[in-house]
């Protein structure tokens, strides 16, 4: 039973592989109310984005599987999952070149602001202006800038090689009450230490009771006026009201993001009116060539399981 499969796939990609593994019922969503009675005769679950909370788990007599057509695994009730025998399974770095290539391309929109120019021009305004050349933004120079990464697993890690390669240095941060690991290929510093040093924040990190709300007025006052966050990791790592406050008051030079607090969002989202504020709508994991890896993902993680070897649980 898939309960979500027009996100991973519109129609590009071929669900045979899938199929050929046992009677597949495909649903494009399911909206919370349908979840419960979906799941009660289904042996597997796939869900991307719907969530299969306690209830529908208990209801659901045959479940012996959940796999998440994803990597994050926090729309899954890992207890009653563990109560209930149920395995849970995700699909980890499929999309860490997407996902970083979306995250430097946010940040070449800060700094170039390609789009924004692209529209000055079908607006007349470098016809206009009457010189050979035209901007009407600040243009910055990555080069010698200092990249905070927040979260340096595969695409962290992904980013700050890209950076690296456009001449920024890279620093990680250290989260309060993480501990810090042996072996560093970049310099780890306290994020309170570090954030006043960065020219540009980068948000990878998995969306916890910790790191919820992470960056909040207090720690956007620590930033420079000048620096640039991003966000390719979780919405509510930022907390949006406050960060909406900051670019309004210039306290923070920009903000771009392909994730929100809620998706698809509220239309009083306070980010939508704020300035130097680029949003994409959760689209950096879904080129061709990811979701083809995680539908291929998907299936093995199926096999695995019927040959009685489960592979990455997480539950």
């Amino acid at each position: 039973m898939v309960l979500d499969s027009l996100p991973l796939n519109p129609g590009d990609l071929d669900w045979t592989p899938l199929r050929e593994l046992g009677d597949l019922t495909l649903f494009e969503n399911t909206s919370p109310a349908e979840v419960a009675e979906r799941v009660r005769d289904a042996d597997v679950v796939y869900t991307n984005k719907v969530r299969v909370r306690a209830d529908a788990l208990g209801a659901a007599s045959n479940l012996k599987l959940v796999s998440v057509l994803a990597t994050g695994y926090d729309i899954i009730d890992l207890d009653a999952a563990r109560q209930q025998g149920v395995t849970v399974c995700n699909v980890p770095a499929y999309g860490t070149n997407s996902v970083a290539q979306t995250t430097i391309a946010l940040l070449l929109e800060l700094t170039h602001h390609a789009g924004a120019h692209d529209a000055a021009i079908r607006d007349g305004q470098w016809q206009r202006a009457g010189f050979f050349s035209f901007w009407n933004y600040p243009l910055v120079e990555l080069a010698d800038k200092t990249l905070l990464i927040v979260g340096m697993g595969a695409i962290g890690s992904k980013v700050a090689q890209i950076a690296t390669a456009l001449g920024m240095k890279v620093s990680a941060a250290q989260l309060p009450g993480r501990t810090a690991s042996g072996q560093a290929a970049y310099p780890r510093v306290p994020l309170q230490e570090a954030l006043p040093q960065a020219d540009v924040i980068s948000l990878h990190t998995p969306l916890t009771p910790e790191t919820r709300a992470l960056i909040n007025a207090e720690r956007l006052s620590q930033m420079k006026q000048t620096a640039l966050l991003l966000n390719t990791a979780r919405g509510l790592l930022v907390d949006e009201a406050a960060l909406a406050e900051a670019l309004r008051d210039g306290r923070i030079a920009g903000y771009a993001a392909d994730v929100l607090s809620t998706e698809p969002p509220a239309s009083d989202n306070p980010l939508f009116n704020a300035p130097h504020c680029n949003l994409t709508p959760h689209l950096s994991w879904a080129s061709f060539e990811s979701r083809q890896r995680l539908m291929n993902a998907s299936v093995e993680n199926l096999r695995a399981f019927l040959l009685g070897k489960p592979q990455n649980v997480v539950s």
